[in-house]
């Protein structure tokens, strides 16, 4: 099983997890819309569709079913790309064109949460560490964002599940 820790500070979310597959292709999977719509998302949720624009000032805006058959659209833009290294992007919950929205279930949610997601290497197995801090956040909303960060553990938890699990699938040669 894949190694997950998290620490928080007061105002930032600080996961790591480590999964059994090189940084390469760990990298792709992150990068590359053929394999985000294989793992990305809540557990239960399918991959409706998505766009990928990889570079600085680029966007990944997806769109995601519910169980309950709602759509849940959501849109990183990325403000730096260091491949295979690193990726900083903010992540918004969006409507259908892409304009920032409220989180579905919670009217003080930050707009806008940054995002640093680092990959490193060893024996084979890649560490994923992931800073993330509400920006241009009102105390309200970075008080509600502090209060979610064990709901964000298990939700980012149960997402790198699913990351594993496709890389597991895709390293006995399921995708490249």
């Amino acid at each position: 099983m894949p190694t997950t820790t998290a620490k928080t500070t007061e105002s930032e979310f600080v996961f790591t997890r480590v999964v059994d597959a090189p940084r390469e292709r760990v990298w792709k999977a992150w990068t590359e819309v053929e394999h985000l719509g294989r793992w990305w998302g809540p557990k239960g949720f399918a991959w409706v569709s998505a766009t990928l624009d990889l570079r600085p000032g680029g966007v990944f805006h997806y769109c995601l079913r519910s169980p309950d058959g709602r759509d849940m659209w959501g849109k990183f833009v990325y403000r730096e790309i260091v491949p295979p290294e690193k990726l900083v992007f903010v992540v918004s919950f969006t409507d259908e064109k892409g304009n920032a929205v409220r989180h579905p279930m919670s009217p003080t949610w930050p707009l806008h949460v940054l995002n640093t997601l680092t990959f490193s290497e060893q024996d084979r197995r890649t560490t994923l560490l992931m800073r993330a801090v509400p920006i241009d956040a009102t105390e309200s909303e970075r008080k509600t964002f502090a209060g979610g960060f064990e709901a964000m553990r298990g939700g980012f938890g149960a997402t790198l599940n699913q990351l594993a699990a496709y890389l597991a699938g895709a390293t006995k040669g399921d995708a490249s």
